[in-house]
């Protein structure tokens, strides 16, 4: 059997890890133990970085359309209670911007459900 060196495979394997730790603190862009360590949690954080924003977006809609129908005197639970009741399908992500940037035409809808 032919004796097979696998020099090659490590370096690529190698830089292809410290390539993705570029710019990380102290040893964890210069060694590969380290790099590797990192370049896994990194990976980990970004992946539920991902999953929370979705719940982010989700709270901030809820706060800004409460924070509106506050001044409308109204909630936000009764006029998502509401919404359903009337077969409304406005989601949350619109309705929220349509607070913030038309919020007269918000008042109207809030009208339409009430």
């Amino acid at each position: 059997m032919v004796r097979v060196k696998s020099g090659i495979q490590t370096k690529k394997k190698h830089k292809k890890v410290l390539k993705l730790a570029k710019g990380y603190w102290m040893t964890r862009h210069k060694q590969f133990k380290k790099a590797k360590e990192a370049v896994l949690h990194a990976g980990a954080y970004a992946y539920t970085g991902r999953k929370d924003k979705k719940h982010d977006f989700r709270k901030l809609w809820i706060i800004r359309l409460n924070s509106m129908l506050r001044t409308l005197n109204s909630s936000y639970s009764k006029f998502i209670a509401q919404l359903k009741s009337k077969k409304i399908e406005l989601d949350r992500k619109v309705l929220a911007q349509i607070a913030v940037e038309y919020p007269k035409v918000f008042e109207k809808i809030v009208d339409k459900v009430k």
